[in-house]
């Protein structure tokens, strides 16, 4: 059987040696681990290598430099092309090209830039940055991102992860505001202008780590604080750093427990609770000892509601071990008793909920998800009990707890659970926020799974009231968009997300244009927020995991995600593929936080990490992707024109020429691609990524390397940043 013979011409930014990764060999042989197999530099070829795969006809390889740089995913084949030229792809024959016969051409295949390379473009100050479309966006759940602060760390009582001698190990509550002010420059350097944060109002649930069970709208939670690093510090802080801090709010929803000094939900004191088979004072459930109390509080119950009736309120303030009979005015049952049913501690009668502040319609369940009125009025879930959000007692409260954080120097608002609250209603809380704060960016959480047209069609099965572009405008014609201008309330781009999983999920672009072609539906379709993923879903399979495609999809969907309209944000951990793969939450009845893409990050942000961390490849991939797009305020604030797709690339014109900005885009991903694009402003254009210049009398033509972008700016500055194994 004949051999297979690689070659492969080096670029010149490419370290030594080259690298083969290889595997499905065919006949079947074993395959290289990563970074793969060194080349041999061939001594007949200036700056070619070349590799032999012994008794291998067909195989599958990444060319590499095993720091950092690599090409795509590629095949070949022992009697077809053997010759790899990034940028040219491959060329047939058992001779070098001879194309690659000049030696001068071995040197480099990338164009030289006409001028030398910008690497820093200046972040005016906060208030310097009226137009929020100008911010991209790093998200991180608070908690989980960086501990600065061990004395304030917490274990929840659910889903406590033990090591194998039975001691609990890392705290659900872990990250803090000390930590994550400590790495505010690590979200800097990153080239993130805004950072948002999930709630941090004061929580009570049993898994409440997240901040998305709030108890008190009013105080920030005492686990997320230290005496010097307050929230008020956090703010400070970020904005010295022309950092904006963006609050995540919920207002869909209260915890079980009610929300203390508004309003009481009946239950019994936790530390009275005895699990089935257990017995009073004999619960050992890592710093759970005795009862399942609040450890950290010396009464061990955490429930101190001023309007909690007084037999509850005294208990509070005592009998710390839950020992003392009680009996339950509910049923006459006395407590503690092991196995006393758990609703009295945890759950909720919805006919006992007081009216002026919840809804009484019991739980979502099996269709109700896709119906306006069920979604709206039933409660989301055991711990996220239904606020009647219409009442004004309610949205006084809500309205006023977040008007103080907005003095405090919060930038922008994140709503979440958005389809849980009728758009009019909403309304009136977004905007008493704006009147409040003129130019506050508010945007919220519509999640679908789906293109989201509602009654526009495209398969969908909700209807237009629950999907997100009905909150972007003010018309009540769910078929017509244009019935209504602009809400101003922005949304995150579920719609662009769910196309993901079809398209750069599988290595190609196609299809995206079809969900582009509907942005006309938006309020402002600029403002909109874009993703990959986020804490609760993922684009893969059923939408439950970290992204867990190759690395060059994922750099393909940021090429996209930073070129495209809308506002980029990325989720904590995506520059360096953390827990990839993983179910963004936990899944199964035994799992805890470390198994799930909410693990602890902050491992790789210490100290003797960190340089690792930053040296990831996508890391500097989105570091200059938000380089490029500071630059250039076309890709800011321009809609798309002139959008054309063909799987392995795109093209698309980003025009604000009232403001002196113009650019023409092309994406390739998974191989190289020749892009043409006509009708196109006439003039010098350069383009950021290689820093070429070409003059166009009306159209363009570029070759964009596989897993780049071709991003050529009227009268542009040149190359922005330096080379990378995406953007090349």
């Amino acid at each position: 059987m004949s051999d297979l013979i690689l070659h492969f011409l080096r670029p010149a930014d490419w370290a030594e040696p080259v690298r083969v990764h290889f595997w499905d060999r065919q006949p079947p042989a074993p395959g290289s681990t990563w970074p793969g197999e060194a080349m041999t530099p061939d001594p007949e070829h200036v700056g070619w290598y070349r590799y032999r795969l012994a008794g291998t006809r067909t195989a599958r390889l990444v060319f590499s430099d095993g720091q950092g740089q690599q090409g795509p995913d590629l095949a070949s084949d022992a009697a077809g092309p053997t010759w790899y030229r990034p940028g040219a792809g491959w060329q047939a024959g058992p001779a070098m090209p001879a194309r690659a016969a000049d030696a001068a051409a071995t040197a480099s295949n990338a164009p030289t830039p006409v001028t030398a390379p910008i690497t820093e473009v200046p972040l005016p100050s906060v208030a310097e940055r009226t137009d929020f479309r100008a911010e991209t966006i790093y998200f991180l759940l608070t908690a989980r991102f960086y501990d600065g602060d061990p004395s304030n760390n917490f274990f929840c009582r659910d889903r406590i992860r033990f090591d194998a001698a039975g001691n609990a190990v890392d705290p659900h509550w872990r990250g803090d505001f000390k930590g994550l002010i400590a790495r505010l420059d690590y979200i800097r350097d990153l080239g993130f202008s805004a950072i948002w944060i999930t709630p941090p109002v004061e929580n009570r649930s049993g898994l409440d780590y997240h901040g998305y069970h709030p108890y008190d709208w009013t105080r920030i939670d005492p686990r997320l604080e230290s005496p010097d690093a307050t929230y008020q510090d956090l703010i400070d802080a970020a904005h010295a750093r022309g950092i904006k801090i963006i609050q995540d709010v919920v207002i869909n929803h209260s915890c079980q427990y009610g929300i203390r000094g508004q309003v009481h939900i009946d239950h019994l004191p936790i530390k009275y609770y005895v699990p089935q088979g257990s017995a009073p004072g004999q619960v050992d459930h890592g710093p759970y000892q005795g009862n399942l109390g609040n450890y950290a509080w010396p009464n061990r119950d955490d429930i101190d509601n001023p309007l909690a009736p007084d037999w509850y309120r005294e208990r509070h303030a005592s009998d710390p071990d839950g020992s003392e009979p009680l009996v339950d005015p509910k049923t006459g049952e006395t407590v503690p008793k092991a196995g006393y049913n758990p609703g009295r501690f945890f759950g909720i009668d919805v006919n006992d909920l007081d009216p002026d502040w919840y809804h009484q319609d019991g739980f979502i369940c099996g269709g109700d998800w896709e119906s306006a009125w069920p979604l709206q009025q039933k409660h989301l879930a055991g711990d996220c009990i239904d606020l009647a959000t219409e009442r004004q007692n309610v949205k006084d409260y809500i309205i006023g707890a977040i008007a103080r954080y907005l003095d405090m120097g919060v930038d922008a608002l994140r709503i979440d659970t958005v389809k849980h609250i009728e758009r009019n209603n909403l309304l009136e809380y977004v905007n008493a926020w704006k009147a409040h704060k003129p130019g506050l960016f508010v945007f919220g959480e519509n999640l679908v799974k789906g293109y989201g047209w509602g009654d526009l069609g495209g398969g969908d099965n909700g209807p237009s009231q629950i999907r997100p572009w009905w909150y972007t405008r003010l018309g009540d014609d769910p078929r017509d968009p244009a019935s209504g201008g602009d809400s101003g309330f922005a949304q995150l781009d579920f719609g662009l997300f769910s196309t993901f999983r079809d398209t750069v999920s599988k290595g190609t672009y196609a299809g995206t244009a079809q969900i582009l072609s509907m942005d006309w539906i938006y309020g402002d379709v600029t403002s909109l927020v874009t993703f990959l993923q986020n804490h609760d879903v993922g684009p893969d399979n059923d939408f439950k995991y970290r992204f867990q495609g190759e690395q060059w999809m994922a750099a393909a969907a940021y090429n996209l995600i930073w070129t495209a309209r809308g506002i980029p944000c990325l989720y904590f951990g995506e520059e360096i593929e953390f827990m990839r793969g993983a179910p963004q939450d936990v899944e199964g009845e035994r799992d805890t936080l470390e198994t799930t893409g909410r693990a602890y990050f902050g491992d790789h942000l210490s100290d003797e990490r960190l340089a690792e961390t930053q040296a990831h490849p996508l890391y500097r991939h989105i570091q200059r992707l938000n380089l490029i797009r500071r630059a250039i305020p076309a890709l800011q604030r321009a809609p798309m024109t002139q959008v054309n797709e063909w799987g392995s690339g795109m093209a698309f014109v980003r025009d604000l020429s009232a403001q002196g900005s113009y650019a023409v885009v092309g994406l390739a991903i998974g191989a190289d691609q020749q892009v043409s694009i006509g009708d196109v402003r006439p003039g010098l254009y350069r383009d950021a990524v290689t820093g070429a210049e070409q003059h166009s009398d009306g159209s363009l033509h570029f070759w964009v390397r596989a897993n780049s972008a071709g991003i050529w700016v009227l009268d542009g500055p040149g190359q922005i940043g330096h080379p990378g194994p995406y953007l090349q």
